[in-house]
């Protein structure tokens, strides 16, 4: 029968959002593929904190290790932790989050339980296949994992955050022997710093593209319509090729995947990759000049239009109806 690893990412020892997400997918899983137990791993300062936080939303064990290796996220650590985890708690399957962390290490784990990996799952269908996009998200495919073992990468935007229930399991320290040599250390980490919301988390994105010709305009028409709307501020690659914007705003296939209920996106096109990053929104707003842009074929509301002229005038409409209120 054997059990599910869970890999619990955690900031400062508080599981966000997506961790939540993955323990609601991980408890479909084990539901659909009759497997045993849940049971989550995580790592490094404040790991104690996020296991105990974790046994609220079903695990029946969370292991956490806070050993000095962990103190700073690098792959062959983590997965070797985690190759050990499975084969010592009997767990043919892991599944984590689709972030930069679990793209970076999962396919090292894939590889040495010789199992079979699938990426960014999006919904498990009730015979226990999956669903996932494909080819930038022109597709969306029903697979299934034929090995033994398996690991899968869950798009934590496709699944509800699981509810806080009732402790059944606990919480246990364990020391992982990490004997790899390691190539390289993380030096520093540097925050972006601001007062608007995360990109994964907000409840409104305003986006902006290469369609707004310079970083000066990016700035004088996506930040104040993102300040009047309380939104997150993210940007399409070409406008980050360009150096519109900086990279942790990329949104798409190669940058974040997001999925928040409002989307406006002004002056982009809508590129394959794009689209597969922000086409689970659940209402999405288009401005361009092209009537013709791909991006028209998924928005739910499109304005043909000069965004110079448009977005400034949609901001201080915006004003005027918040004063009223």
């Amino acid at each position: 029968m054997g059990n599910i690893l869970v890999f619990l990412e955690h900031d400062k020892g508080i599981l966000p959002e997506s961790t939540l997400s993955v323990l609601s997918a991980a408890g479909e899983l084990k539901e659909k593929w009759g497997k045993e137990k849940l049971i989550g791993i995580c790592f490094g300062p404040s790991a104690e904190n996020a296991a105990e936080e974790a046994l609220s939303y079903g695990p029946d064990l969370v292991l956490y290790s806070i050993q000095p290796v962990f103190e700073k996220y690098l792959a062959i650590p983590y997965a070797e932790a985690v190759i050990q985890a499975c084969k010592e708690e009997n767990c043919g399957v892991l599944v984590g989050a689709a972030t930069s962390v679990g793209k970076d290490f999962f396919p090292r784990v894939a590889v040495a339980l010789d199992a079979g990996q699938a990426s960014e799952v999006l919904a498990v269908n009730d015979d226990g296949s999956l669903k996932r996009f494909m080819y930038a998200g022109e597709i969306l495919a029903e697979i299934e994992v034929c090995s033994e073992n398996r690991v899968l990468s869950i798009r934590s935007t496709a699944f509800s955050p699981a509810e806080e229930g009732e402790r059944k399991g606990q919480s246990k320290e364990v020391q992982f022997s990490v004997e790899s040599e390691l190539s390289s250390e993380i030096v520093s980490y540097h925050f972006s710093e601001g007062d608007r919301p995360d990109l994964f988390s907000a409840d409104c994105v305003v986006s902006g593209g290469r369609g707004l010709g310079s970083e000066e305009s990016f700035k004088d028409h996506i930040f104040p319509l993102a300040d009047v709307l309380g939104a997150a501020v993210g940007a399409s690659r070409a406008a980050v090729d360009s150096g519109f914007a900086p990279n942790n705003w990329q949104i798409g296939q190669t940058g974040k995947m997001v999925a928040p209920k409002l989307y406006i996106a002004v002056g982009i096109s809508g590129a394959a990759q794009h689209l597969a990053g922000m086409k689970d929104s659940s209402v999405i707003v288009a401005v361009n000049k092209n009537d013709e842009a791909p991006i028209f074929e998924i928005a739910d509301y499109g304005l043909v239009a000069d965004l110079f002229q448009v977005v400034p005038e949609l901001v201080e409409e915006i004003k005027r109806i918040k004063q009223m209120n």
